[in-house]
């Protein structure tokens, strides 16, 4: 099982860290040990000082697919959630201004939270989803699919492009804006449609 997770996919997300908006969806990967599940506790690692919370809307992969077109890209998961995509922005930021991959400062053990998944079919709008975290039962960050630059679909698809899509794969379909530092004692909420998928402590 391996996250593929896509950056930069919403417009004011890309606008608050100064990126500019992609012509593609821009991927990475996660190992499966990032995945982080049952509400576990997630602890802050001791090689980074800065650790961004990004909430996504998280699809699990039904079957084995590979160039896939965007019009069957629907047949190929049936569960979403809401995940936490944690970034080491400190590490993220060294990285770069050498010039060298940042998979450390993404793909970290524990560093992909993800709730309980609930079924395609109970949700009316795939277009018009709205997802949304609290940390300490406040507002923290809101989204709605309507705002993605890429669609569910479409990232299925580009992403089929280049790795085959396995049952039980995940991806992570970017962020809205706000993220910012989590503290120890912190408790994250995460919710898809008013329901509460996720729902753990920072130690």
């Amino acid at each position: 099982m391996k996250v593929i997770a896509v950056g930069r996919n919403y417009a004011e997300h890309a606008k608050e860290l100064n990126n500019p908006i992609p012509e593609k969806p821009v991927l990475f990967l996660k190992p499966d040990t990032a995945v982080l599940k049952n509400n576990k506790p997630f602890y802050i690692p001791k090689f980074s000082e800065d650790i961004h919370y990004e909430l996504e809307i998280v699809l699990k992969i039904a079957k084995e697919g590979k160039f896939i077109a965007e019009k069957f890209a629907h047949k190929y998961y049936e569960e979403l959630s809401v995940g936490i995509d944690f970034t080491a922005r400190d590490i993220q930021k060294q990285q770069k201004e050498k010039g060298l991959p940042w998979e450390i400062a993404k793909s970290f053990d524990n560093s992909a939270p993800v709730g309980q998944f609930m079924a395609k079919s109970e949700i009316p709008d795939l277009q018009n989803l709205e997802f949304q975290l609290l940390i300490n039962n406040e507002q923290r960050q809101k989204g709605n699919t309507a705002h993605m630059l890429n669609s569910f679909d479409q990232l299925i698809s580009y992403a089929s492009q280049y790795f085959t899509l396995k049952q039980g794969d995940l991806i992570f379909t970017g962020t809205p804006a706000g993220v910012d530092k989590i503290k120890i004692g912190d408790q994250l909420r995460g919710f898809l449609n008013g329901t509460e998928l996720f729902n753990f402590e920072i130690k």
